[in-house]
């Protein structure tokens, strides 16, 4: 059986629908489990049980401090080990993403993947399409962004969530595999011109203002996080293409352009009132 972690989040959700579409024993875990779910702590400890689980799709459990993000992969890892877990697929973070703040607990995780004594696939994922439409900021005369006139080779969630599905599917073709998921680079420049709106550039510093002024509810680690994304796009370090993700997909990737159209029209204010 596969188990596929974090699977009331977004990608391990998906990754669950496209294993169980193709008719896959699979079960999702996660920390506060819907129906049909296992509930799955990794803060935990002595409550995680993997016993019967032959593949695990562990999620990255990134919402957090990297020391905290990089405990609750080992507690994962430990239980898989224990309990006999025969592959271990672990999303991690695009190679053109070291420069991200949120890069170490990726690169420390696969390290312990890789030494963990389990067969393992790293499916190292590009930053999301859905992600860069919504980081665009809604102004009276268009959208602003800090990435200036930089690209992103942003990837489609659901893409990401269907190659993880046939990576588990089949591991042994798999194993000791790292392959760099990221698809056709975008810019915000494209998605402002597919809105039908100018895309203003701003400043680091300002962006960095109004991630700490201006928006609501985030945690400590996540302004210097969202900054670093930007800074990267901006300066050039995020755009490389592969092939990794079409080859895998056996067709190629859906449009990152339409996707982050589509985020960022999500968050458009309604102007009619």
């Amino acid at each position: 059986m596969i188990l596929v972690t974090g699977a009331n989040g977004n990608l391990g959700s998906a990754t669950l629908a496209a294993l169980r579409s193709r008719g896959v024993a699979t079960r999702g875990g996660s920390r506060t489990p819907g129906e049909g779910m296992q509930r799955l702590d990794f803060d935990d400890r002595m409550s995680i049980d993997l016993a019967e689980v032959s593949t695990l799709v562990l999620i990255s459990a990134g919402y957090a401090e990297d020391d905290q993000v990089v405990e609750r992969h080992a507690a994962a890892l430990e239980a898989a080990v224990r309990d006999g877990v025969g592959h271990v697929v672990y999303t991690s973070l695009t190679t053109a993403g070291d420069h991200l703040g949120f890069a170490l607990a990726h690169r420390a995780t696969e390290r312990l993947v890789q030494a963990s004594g389990l067969s393992w696939t790293i499916l190292r994922n590009g930053l999301y399409a859905e992600l860069f439409g919504g980081l665009l900021m809604w102004a009276e005369h268009g959208v602003e962004s800090a990435f200036g006139d930089g690209a992103l080779a942003a990837v489609a969630r659901e893409d990401l969530a269907e190659t993880a599905a046939l990576v588990a599917a089949n591991p042994a073709a798999h194993s000791g595999c790292v392959y760099d998921l990221v698809g056709t680079p975008i810019t915000a420049g494209q998605v402002a011109d597919r809105l039908g709106v100018p895309h203003h550039t701003i400043g680091l510093g300002e962006y960095r203002r109004r991630l700490l002024e201006e928006i609501p509810g985030l945690l400590p680690f996540q302004p210097p996080m969202l900054a670093s994304i930007a800074t990267g796009v901006r300066h050039g370090f995020l755009g490389g293409a592969a092939s990794d993700l079409a080859d895998l997909l056996g067709r190629p990737a859906r449009d990152p352009l339409a996707t982050a159209v589509a985020a960022a029209s999500a968050t458009r204010p309604d102007t009619s009132a």
